[in-house]
């Protein structure tokens, strides 16, 4: 474990919201459940629903970094707004240091937004463009019980803590930002009420590179400073080998592997995963892609294969893929790494069952 996880554990420990101490996951999710139902035409005999996310389980723990990776479309966003309640879950408990969320005797949804803030994609559509800077990062200080005065003194603060002097640009309005700008004024509103969990929607995908590093560095500092967790969506798998250190796959709604940074990148048991890490781009002649690592889209969500769900797309698909559905089996136990694959269970009869090798059939 690295010294700035355990200065953030320590110092989470010593916090008046925490209750359970750095053992207690600051986050547990069971079961979460989400289907959109579709509008349904005449001609329609069923209800059709699109299963965005379908029964996903996962812990973090305090002072780490969750990282969420997939296609798009598999769920990492709509897993996002379900942790925050943005949209109802259809199933699913969600635990917080211990407590139960939005339930009787549980975690208000307004409490937990006071522990758990949300930083979007998009900067700019995520401020309002008739407020200036000093105003939208106070604002949840204020809605929460904050004096006007404080509010904004502590405004000011945030605006410096994330790299932006508050006499420069407390008075601006968001088109007057540039784009890595608008995001650290985004972090810095995330920041406001002091949460513990911070959840970044692919927070850095529309910067430039030079941008993003700058604001990844922000990030990581800010960890340490804070002692914060978060929970980091995105696309690019070196930014999130790079912030992360666990790593949740998704596939079509589902967790298809989970575990440690390293064991990941280092030795992917699940097909999918393999191949979202051989598209990864590379600068060494050595390690150039020839041959497409998937084939075809992911299935329709509406209707999805039966079985394992990416058995179409497998090289590795036997009859057993396409019959039953894998369980989750440990790969790695001191690694917490696990997969989703007939191929790692040992008892499936998969044909390569049990090989830690997948070379191309």
């Amino acid at each position: 474990m690295s010294a700035t996880v355990k200065s953030a554990l320590r110092e989470a420990q010593s916090s008046p919201f925490d209750r359970g101490g750095p053992q207690q996951p600051l986050i547990a999710v069971e079961g979460l459940r989400k289907h959109f139902r579709l509008k349904r035409s005449l001609l329609d005999r069923e209800q059709k629903v699109v299963r965005a996310v379908d029964d996903i389980s996962f812990e973090l723990r305090k002072g780490d970094t969750l990282g969420i990776v997939g296609e798009s479309g598999c769920g990492k966003s709509t897993t996002a707004r379900l942790l925050m309640h943005l949209i109802a879950p259809d199933a699913g408990t969600i635990v917080f240091d211990g407590d139960p969320v939005n339930t009787v005797r549980g975690l208000s949804l307004r409490e937990m937004r006071r522990q758990m803030q949300m930083v979007f994609q998009d900067s700019y559509a995520s401020l309002n463009p008739r407020a200036q800077v000093l105003d939208i990062i106070a604002f949840p200080a204020r809605i929460h019980g904050l004096p006007a005065a404080r509010a904004r003194e502590r405004a000011e603060e945030l605006l410096d803590q994330v790299g932006l002097r508050a006499g420069q640009f407390a008075r601006r309005y968001p088109h007057e930002l540039s784009g890595g700008q608008r995001q650290r004024v985004n972090i810095a509103r995330a920041l406001a009420l002091g949460p513990r969990l911070v959840l970044l929607d692919e927070a850095v995908s529309a910067l430039d590179k030079s941008v993003e590093a700058q604001v990844l560095n922000l990030l990581a500092d800010l960890k340490q400073q804070l002692s914060l967790s978060y929970i980091f969506i995105s696309h690019d798998l070196n930014v999130v080998r790079y912030i992360s250190d666990r790593v949740l796959v998704m596939y079509l709604g589902q967790i298809v592997e989970s575990g440690a940074t390293k064991a990941i990148y280092a030795a992917p048991r699940h097909p999918y995963t393999r191949a979202l890490l051989s598209a990864v781009p590379t600068m060494d002649p050595e390690r150039r892609t020839e041959v497409a690592p998937l084939v075809g889209d992911p299935p329709n969500p509406i209707n999805p294969p039966s079985g394992c769900r990416f058995h179409t797309r497998c090289a590795f698909a036997e009859e057993v893929c396409k019959r039953a559905v894998p369980r989750m089996s440990v790969v790695d136990v001191s690694a917490g790494h696990n997969a989703a694959c007939h191929m790692v269970d040992e008892t499936s009869g998969h044909s390569r069952r049990g090989s830690t090798e997948m070379a191309a059939s």
